[in-house]
C-alpha cells in the first residue's frame, strides 16, 4: 500500500472512531432524561428513576475484561462491529419499552446498550492513540475524540429534554421514541462504515502469540491479580469507580431537581418545586454541563504537556468540591440567562463539568505509570470499574431521604477521595512480592 493510500485509510479510520466516540456519550446520556420520564410515568422514586444509569454501567462490570480479551484475540474491527450491533439492539429494546409502557424492558435495554458502550470504549481509546502514532500525537487524537464524546453528551439531554417538554401526567417513554430512532439509524450507518473501513490491527494476537499463550498456560486471573499488586493502580481503579458516579450523578441529580414536582395519590401533578423549569430547559441546562466538559478536555489537552495529571486532578477536585458546596447553599432563587430561567444553584452545578472533564485521563495516567507489560490488563480493569455508575441510584436514595440538593454531599465525599488519591496515593509503587 502506498503512503498516500495508507494516510487516506488512517483518516477514514480516525473519522470512524470519532463518530463512535460521539455515539458512546449520546446513547449513555439518554439515562438521565429517561429517568425523569420514569419518575413521572411509573411514579418512581428518585432512586428507581436512576435504574437506567445503574443498568448501563453495571454492564461494564461484566464486559470490561472479556471485552479486552475479545479485542486482543479478534481485533478492532470485529470488536467494533459487534459493539455497534449490540448497541443497535439495546436502543431497540429501549424503543420497544416506550410502545409497551414497560419500565423493566427499558432497564433491560439500558443494560444491553451498556455492553456496547463498554466495547466501543475499549476500541476507540487505544486505536486513536495508535493511529496518531502514540506519544503526544496519539494523546492529541484521544483528546479530540473525547471532545466529540462531550458533544454527544451535550446534545443527548438537550434533544430528549426538548422532546419531553412540559412535564404532565401524560408524559411517557414514547416521547423519547424519535431520539431512539435517530440513535438506531446512526448505529446502522456506523455498522456499514466500520464494515467498509480498512482498520489497522496493531494489537491483534498473532498465531505465534496464540500458540505461546496456550503453551504457557498463563491464566487471565493471574494477570488480574498481578496487576492489582500495584498499590497505586488499585487505588486509582477505585478513584475511577468513584469518578464515574461523580461525572454522571451530578447532572442527573440536577435534572431531577429542575423537573421535580409533587403528585397526589392519583398520580396527578398538583404543585412544582422551587427549582422547576420543565424538561426542555432542564435538558438545555444539563447540556451545558457536558459542553463545559468538552471545553475542559480541550484545555486539558493544551496544557497537558506542561501541567502534570497530579496537579490538574488535585486542583479540579478541590474546585469541584467548592462548586458543589455553592450548589447546595446558594439562595433559592431563579436567574435568567440567554432567555432561560433556571435556579441559581444549577449555575454552579453545570460548572462542575469543567472539573470532571480531564479526571478520567488524569487518573488513568497516574494509575498506569510504571505498570509496564500489565498496561493492557490494567486498561480492562479500568473499563470494568466504570460500573461505579451503579452507585448513582444510591445518590437517588439519599435524595429521597434528605432532598436532591443535599444528596450532593455524596458527590463531595467521592471527590474528596479523588483529591486524596492525586495528592497522596498516586505515587507509583513497586509490585508486591
Amino acid at each position: 500500500m502506498s503512503n498516500d493510500n495508507k494516510q487516506g485509510g488512517n483518516v477514514f479510520a480516525i473519522a470512524t472512531m470519532f463518530a463512535l466516540f460521539f455515539m458512546i456519550a449520546f446513547v449513555t446520556n439518554f439515562a438521565s432524561p429517561m429517568g425523569v420520564i420514569a419518575k413521572n410515568q411509573f411514579n418512581a422514586s428518585n432512586a428507581l428513576s436512576q435504574l437506567g444509569n445503574f443498568a448501563n454501567f453495571f454492564a461494564y462490570l461484566f464486559m470490561g475484561i472479556p471485552g479486552g480479551l475479545i479485542l486482543k484475540r479478534k481485533g478492532y474491527k470485529f470488536t467494533a462491529l459487534t459493539a455497534v450491533a449490540v448497541g443497535f439492539t439495546g436502543v431497540g429494546i429501549q424503543l420497544l419499552s416506550g410502545y409497551i409502557g414497560s419500565f423493566a424492558v427499558y432497564v433491560a435495554g439500558a443494560f444491553v446498550a451498556g455492553f456496547s458502550m463498554c466495547m466501543l470504549n475499549l476500541v476507540v481509546n487505544p486505536l486513536l492513540n495508535t493511529l496518531g502514532g502514540g506519544g503526544n500525537k496519539g494523546n492529541q487524537l484521544v483528546q479530540f475524540g473525547c471532545s466529540l464524546n462531550s458533544v454527544g453528551a451535550t446534545l443527548s439531554p438537550m434533544v430528549l429534554g426538548w422532546l419531553i417538554g412540559e412535564i404532565t401526567k401524560d408524559t411517557s417513554f414514547i416521547k423519547a421514541a424519535p431520539a431512539l430512532m435517530i440513535a438506531m439509524g446512526i448505529f446502522a450507518v456506523a455498522f456499514v462504515v466500520v464494515a467498509l473501513s480498512r482498520i489497522p490491527e496493531p494489537h491483534k494476537e498473532t498465531e505465534e502469540e496464540k500458540a505461546a499463550r496456550i503453551a504457557d498456560g498463563t491464566s487471565v486471573l493471574k494477570d488480574i491479580v498481578d496487576t492489582l499488586k500495584f498499590r497505586h493502580f488499585t487505588l486509582g481503579a477505585l478513584a475511577i469507580f468513584f469518578y464515574i458516579v461523580i461525572e454522571v450523578g451530578v447532572p442527573s441529580m440536577g435534572m431531577l431537581y429542575m423537573t421535580d414536582c409533587v403528585k397526589n395519590a392519583a398520580g396527578e401533578i398538583t404543585s412544582k418545586g422551587p427549582g422547576y423549569v420543565g424538561g426542555a430547559v432542564a435538558g438545555a441546562v444539563c447540556g451545558v454541563y457536558w459542553f463545559l466538559m468538552m471545553i475542559g478536555r480541550l484545555l486539558g489537552g493544551v496544557v497537558g504537556g506542561k501541567v502534570s495529571s497530579r496537579v490538574q486532578t488535585s486542583f479540579l477536585a478541590s474546585l469541584g468540591i467548592a462548586l458543589l458546596l455553592a450548589t447546595m447553599f446558594s439562595p433559592v432563587k431563579m436567574i435568567t440567562l440567554f432567555g432561560y430561567q433556571f435556579p441559581l444553584s444549577m449555575a454552579f452545578m453545570v460548572c462542575v463539568g469543567l472539573c470532571t472533564s480531564v479526571m478520567w485521563g488524569g487518573i488513568f495516567n497516574m494509575a498506569a505509570e510504571g505498570l509496564g507489560r500489565y498496561v493492557p490488563m490494567g486498561s480492562g480493569i479500568f473499563m470494568a470499574m466504570v460500573f461505579g455508575g451503579v452507585l448513582i441510584p444510591v445518590q437517588g436514595m439519599i435524595a429521597d431521604k434528605v432532598g436532591i440538593l443535599n444528596s450532593y454531599w455524596f458527590s463531595i465525599a467521592l471527590l474528596a477521595y479523588v483529591l486524596m488519591y492525586a495528592l497522596l496515593f498516586s505515587k507509583p509503587s513497586k509490585r508486591a512480592d
